[in-house]
């Protein structure tokens, strides 16, 4: 019997040993929180459609494009927002889904591909986490002011463009008037211009037919979510 004992007790032990090595495998390893991006500057999260469980939560993944050009991969969106961001993504690809490929009535072209992606005046908070042995950069919503936050959508080749244009001198914000000539132009520009209108049918909490003007560069078609609206960034939502 004693023998037998001692051979359930060492049984037990090693279940033990194994329940505590995968939870520590399962448990994220974090570094301390640091701050990335400009103090004065607008960096962007871009989702890419993939989802992570994260401190009990579901949160969306993408990228990370900061104001110097930057750009930061596997980065997680925890905190406030992060149900919104993949609603918003979600409705964007099943809009694509269904009208990239079509004709924009008023110029001819095609419908392209759009992308939502959500800008962060200031710097931001992330913290280097291991999950299941994989590398993440964590955004620490919650320590984001809100004010400072907001969401767009976009070509999704002129996500990058974007940032920089928001972070050049002299760069503003404007509306379309309906009747305006360059929902004719045959450009990239006119047919985003159209098309980010034609989403806002479909997304009631959006806003479309906005136009990014450079000093020094081409104009840029956006839309605005207005179920993200950061006031510090109002410039840009309701110029």
């Amino acid at each position: 019997m004693g023998a037998l004992k001692y051979v359930i007790i060492g049984a037990v032990a090693i279940v033990v040993v194994v329940i505590a090595l995968v939870l520590l495998l399962q448990t994220p390893h974090r570094a301390p929180v640091q701050y990335v991006g400009s103090p004065s500057g607008y960096e962007a999260f871009v989702p890419n459609g993939q989802t992570i469980s994260y401190n009990g939560n579901t949160d969306p993944v993408g990228d990370l494009i900061l104001s110097n050009g930057t750009t930061i991969h596997d980065v997680i969106w925890d905190g406030q927002y992060s149900d919104t961001i993949i609603q918003n993504h979600n409705q964007i690809v099943q809009l694509n889904n269904q009208f990239v490929g079509q004709t924009d009535p008023i110029n001819g072209q095609q419908y392209v591909p759009l992308q939502d992606f959500y800008v962060i005046k200031g710097q931001v908070p992330i913290e280097e986490v291991t999950i299941n042995g994989q590398a993440y950069f964590v955004i620490e919503a919650n320590n984001i002011n809100p004010a400072d936050i907001a969401g767009f959508y976009t070509y999704q080749g002129w996500v990058s463009n974007f940032i920089t244009a928001m972070n050049t001198p002299g760069t503003y914000a404007a509306v379309l008037p309906g009747n305006s000539p360059v929902f004719q132009w045959e450009n990239l520009t006119g047919t985003i211009a159209y098309q980010t209108e034609l989403y806002q049918q479909y997304i009631g909490y959006s806003a479309g037919r906005h136009l990014l003007v450079q000093s020094n560069g081409p104009l840029i078609s956006y839309g605005v979510y207005t179920n993200i609206p950061g006031t510090y960034l109002i410039s840009y939502i309701t110029p």
